[in-house]
């Protein structure tokens, strides 16, 4: 799938897949920035895309971020409805004891697009069952 994208900043790169069938793109910080402990800051990335009709773009961690310092994204993963075509901002988060520093051009997330279905809500009386029925938030862990 060809993706529209508009880089607004041309000095970043462009993002691609780092390995062939990765679900991801890599996605840049525009500017640099600190991130105190339990604080979190939006992150320009300089880019702007046209996710096509029927699909959405979701902002995900990059695992590496998230194991080596304790980074996420606040909204993970942030959505990018295919209408939208201003700048992709990503919001992290610090989870970390310690400050986080980063460099404009330092990798901070991931853009993965995915199909997504229409959904149209429809009240009922009764829901149909399931196995699961109404066992509850996080009745299937042990």
């Amino acid at each position: 799938m060809k993706i529209p994208v508009n880089r607004l900043d041309p000095e970043l790169p462009l993002p691609g897949h780092a390995h062939p069938g990765d679900a991801g793109v890599d996605l840049y910080a525009r500017t640099d920035a600190r991130i105190e402990p339990e604080e979190w800051a939006m992150v320009p990335t300089g880019l702007a895309v046209a996710i096509p009709e029927g699909h959405v773009g979701l902002v995900a961690p990059r695992s590496g971020l998230a194991a080596r310092h304790g980074i996420g994204v606040v909204n993970g993963p942030g959505v990018v409805d295919a209408g939208y075509r201003g700048e992709i901002h990503v919001l992290l988060i610090n989870h970390s004891g310690t400050p986080f520093e980063f460099d404009r051009g330092e990798r901070i997330a991931q853009l993965v697009v995915v199909p997504v279905v229409e959904q149209e809500l429809e009240e009922v009386a009764e829901l149909p069952p399931s196995r699961r029925s109404s066992g509850g938030f996080g009745s299937t862990g042990r």
